[in-house]
């Protein structure tokens, strides 16, 4: 039975920076983060201000998630060879997973520091908080701005992105917090503006790693109806029925699909145009561009075949 493999990657309709580009943004924002901690560290040193060295500290975790996605997108770009035959796309997706776990751990930990505030609540000196926060502030901004766009049509980025995001967020309500503080003296603030970073971060993680999450599991590309699929296969003229079909991601832009397509009895002779057919209407209705399909003649189809799935490989 004719096997064919067809494979012109690619389908996405984003507008893609330069890789080269990219990497000087995201190695940029490490560099500013980077200069940031050694900044606040020697501030806090200087200062004796255990908030200043703590906060250096937690900026570290956003230079160090930068410096994750930005070797991730280095390795992604290594050609295929024997050891990784997909190619290494999919470091980016696991460079996001470590990432977005880490954001989450650094949620709850904020949630377990909220309320722990509540009981022993910190003396917190206000215009040292705000100085500190604004600064961490213009960091954050600076990096957002550097990695926005590359985040829209990257999960690895965007995961690093979010944890700029969080801080972000964490440097806005610090400030407030210590203009309440200042003004009013209300140091329940604090731990309120705390427990609300930390529920908004530990959504963010979660709602984002659910996604990456589905490409790492051979999930179907969300947004593309597999029966649909099915049906327009079989809806192409000569084609008997479409089983084993398999729909997967290797990565955020490349989706491949695998399937064994039975082709009616009277078109056997035609199959090379039945498959071309077949292809054409998978790229030009779904862009699936990684095309496998095993030609199946009537009479020597699988028995009892699994519509979507199916385990045994084809020996055809």
């Amino acid at each position: 039975m004719p096997h064919d493999h067809s494979h012109s990657h690619g389908h996405h309709h984003h507008h893609h920076i330069d890789p080269e580009a990219g990497d000087m943004r995201v190695g940029l924002a490490v560099a500013v983060n980077v200069f940031l901690t050694l900044a606040q560290i020697v501030g806090g040193l200087l200062s004796g201000s255990v908030a200043l060295i703590a906060d250096a500290i937690h900026n570290l975790s956003d230079a160090a998630s930068l410096a994750i996605a930005f070797f991730a997108r280095k390795i992604a770009r290594r050609p295929t060879d024997g050891t990784m035959t997909f190619g290494y796309k999919r470091v980016e997706l696991v460079a996001a997973l470590i990432n977005l776990t880490t954001l989450i751990v650094i949620g709850i930990y904020l949630a377990y520091e909220g309320v722990m505030r509540f009981f022993n609540p910190p003396e917190v000196t206000g215009w040292l908080v705000i100085f500190v926060a604004g600064i961490a502030l213009v960091v954050d901004a600076v990096t957002a701005l550097l990695t926005w766009r590359m985040a829209k049509e990257s999960a690895n980025i965007r995961a690093a992105f979010l944890h700029n995001v969080a801080d972000a967020l964490g440097s806005v309500a610090v400030i407030i917090v210590g203009v309440l503080i200042v003004a009013f003296d209300w140091h329940l603030a604090d731990p309120i503006a705390t427990l609300g970073i930390a529920a908004y971060v530990i959504w963010m993680g979660l709602s984002e790693l659910k996604g990456v999450a589905h490409i790492l599991m051979l999930g179907a590309p969300q947004g593309i109806d597999v029966e649909e699929v099915l049906s327009g296969m079989e809806a192409v003229p000569g084609v008997e029925n479409v089983h084993h079909l398999h729909l997967w991601q290797i990565s955020e832009d490349v989706i491949s699909l695998e399937a064994h397509v039975v082709v009616k009895g009277d078109s056997w002779s035609d199959v090379l145009p039945v498959k071309a057919a077949v292809k054409a209407h998978l790229v030009e209705r779904w862009g699936i561009a990684h095309v496998t399909l095993d030609m199946e003649s009537a009479d020597a189809a699988c028995d009892t075949p699994q519509r979507i799935g199916g385990a045994k490989p084809s020996l055809g």
